[in-house]
């Protein structure tokens, strides 16, 4: 099996292997026209500006993925999912499917929450609501925005993009692809990843959701991990290197549905 992306622009990674469906694509991010890295622009950003700029990424992103329509079984479950789910410190949020091989969600920091089919394939409804606890729980705690910030003005704005006032220039395909690519490759600390797992618990608790989804999530990765064998020294373990011990995090989110008498 090939290993997903890794999209921290708003991702909690949660899951990195890819799984195939029935003509689903591979997940698709651009291709930057140049190299990444460099030292980021003395660029200050507004948060106009900013909202703009994730505005175009999510419109980019879905616009070159297969975004399921309304009537496909994967978008009625997910809305069937998240119904009543409709904002997060007083941010909307808004979800789709994309349909691709890669075993992932991720989040934007404007409330943009993209799912992917080959999740939903392996997870049950209550595990799934813990990956979706989890992502809103970044964008809740302004990881989300933190992170995009860090990859647009290290990516997208480094070759001097300009911007004049509250209006943030556009952006070309291939600095897309670039801030693409810089987010792929971006991660949250240990810190965040436990403000994310509480906030999401309590996110599904405060909507009458069980909480206890975000162990069990947690439960359905070590067991994937397992299943393929994945030792120390693979690059799945090096990507999970910077979050917290999955059986502690399991333990923890466990402890507090005990706590609170949670089935």
């Amino acid at each position: 099996m090939k290993i997903a992306r890794f999209i921290a622009g708003a991702m909690a990674a949660l899951v990195l292997l890819a799984a195939p469906a029935a003509s689903a694509q591979k997940l698709k991010l651009g291709r930057a026209a140049k190299a990444l890295g460099g030292v980021a622009q003395a660029v200050t950003l507004t948060d106009e500006q900013m909202a703009q700029y994730v505005k175009e990424y999510i419109d980019w992103m879905d616009k070159h993925n297969p975004v399921t329509d309304a009537d496909s079984p994967y978008t009625k479950r997910l809305d069937s999912l998240t119904q009543g789910l409709t904002s997060v410190e007083g941010i909307p949020l808004n979800f789709k499917v994309y349909y691709v091989i890669d075993v992932n969600a991720f989040a934007c920091a404007d409330g943009s929450v993209r799912v992917f089919s080959s999740l939903m394939d392996i997870m049950s409804d209550d595990e799934l609501l813990g990956v979706i606890g989890h992502e809103v729980g970044h964008v809740a705690k302004k990881h989300s925005k933190k992170a995009f910030k860090q990859s647009l003005l290290t990516s997208a704005l480094k070759d001097a993009v300009a911007s004049t006032g509250n209006v943030a220039a556009a952006l070309t395909d291939s600095q897309l692809g670039a801030l693409g690519e810089s987010l792929a490759g971006a991660t949250y600390s240990q810190k965040q990843e436990k403000e994310a797992d509480d906030y999401g618990y309590e996110f599904l608790k405060s909507h009458g959701k069980n909480p206890r989804a975000m162990a069990l999530s947690f439960k359905k990765l070590k067991a994937l991990q397992e299943e393929q064998g994945i030792g120390k020294t693979s690059k799945m373990n090096q990507l999970f290197s910077s979050h917290p011990d999955l059986d502690l995090r399991i333990k923890r989110m466990e402890e507090q549905a005990d706590k609170d008498g949670v089935e």
